[in-house]
């Protein structure tokens, strides 16, 4: 194990890490052998510079080394999932979009976390409606089976960010934690949709994408969320393309960003959250939802975006993306 201190020393001499370096420090925070003030000071200094792409792959390769795996019992499904840390204040836009992509007939493995820069998370959410967090394989084999989806919480298949979690509560900043958190899907789903909140980190993630076997897309909106908000132009990477696109070029409104926001409390948000689903959102609500689930389903049925967008609007407006949410939630309780 590297002292603490000379790593910072090292990294405050405007010094970077190699992948492995990054990997064997990551290695040893997983197995709690540092301290949450040498954690602290370790996670502060890559809020004051960029991260490569090699500690990032680092990083990510530490937590899937020790992460605990779980066979669901099929290789294809899709995760939905942004870095959060953009500081929007949005209600949980991915959450949602993940139930009406189930909803829709994709398989969705949905990796998430309590809250860290905002109020409310996925795990947040989902805990609020009661939801019963479980790294069972037999109960999340059934969920995924049965409801379309399931819900991976991330402290209990990843050990580093267990033990690094009331540093970051604490911090209550974005880290590089966020950056990792879609990287490492312990289902590891064969199709990703990631939202980042930079576009520095749209190109880390679609550089470490493409050494990968993933089908993948990207979202980042321009005027910084990690995911596509229509409140101004969004880019889009897969395997295939690059885009910077418009709302108009979907023939949608460029919304303002209060219709977005998401309360000041998981309360709020849940309010929120169950509204959409049960067709009380407004407008704004529902076509921020809307076009995030349907480039999931491009991503995983390899459709046009008109056909997804006609899909995702299908499963939330017939009830199956809510089918999807009671399901889940019933099932966990079992």
């Amino acid at each position: 194990m590297t002292e603490m201190r000379n790593i910072i020393n090292h990294l405050t001499g405007h010094k970077t890490l190699s992948s492995d370096q990054a990997k064997a420090i990551l290695s040893d925070i997983a197995q709690g052998k540092y301290s949450e003030i040498e954690m602290a000071s370790f996670l502060t200094v890559y809020l004051m510079r960029s991260i490569t792409v090699e500690e990032l792959s680092g990083f990510r390769d530490a937590l899937l080394e020790h992460c605990i795996p779980i066979d669901l019992g099929t290789t294809n499904t899709i995760d939905l999932c942004g870095t959060g840390g953009d500081g929007k204040d949005t209600f949980n836009i991915s959450t949602l979009a993940s139930f009406v992509t189930a909803g829709a007939g994709a398989k969705v493995a949905k990796h998430g976390n309590y809250a860290v820069s905002s109020a409310c998370g996925s795990s947040n959410v989902l805990e609020y409606f009661g939801y019963q967090f479980t790294s069972k394989q037999n109960k999340l084999q059934q969920q995924i089976e049965k409801a379309g989806i399931c819900f991976l919480h991330a402290p209990l298949f990843n050990p580093a960010m267990k033990n690094v979690a009331p540093v970051r509560k604490t911090l209550r900043v974005k880290t590089f934690f966020n950056m990792l958190g879609p990287m490492v899907n312990p289902a590891n789903p064969q199709k990703q949709l990631v939202g980042v909140f930079s576009m520095e980190l749209a190109r880390l993630y679609g550089y470490l994408y493409q050494q990968s076997s993933k089908e993948f897309i990207i979202l980042h909106s321009l005027d910084g969320y990690d995911e596509i908000s229509l409140t101004g132009s969004f880019k889009v990477i897969s395997n295939q393309s690059e885009q910077l696109m418009q709302p108009d070029d979907l023939s949608l409104k460029t919304l303002s960003p209060e219709l977005l926001y998401g309360g000041k409390s998981v309360a709020d948000a849940s309010k929120i959250f169950i509204d959409v689903l049960e067709g009380r959102g407004t407008e704004a609500q529902n076509q921020v939802v809307l076009v995030n689930a349907a480039y999931a389903l491009q991503c995983y049925y390899q459709l046009t975006l008109n056909d997804a967008l006609a899909m995702a609007a299908e499963s939330l407006q017939s009830g199956k993306a809510l089918h999807a949410f009671k399901t889940l939630i019933d099932l966990s309780k079992n």
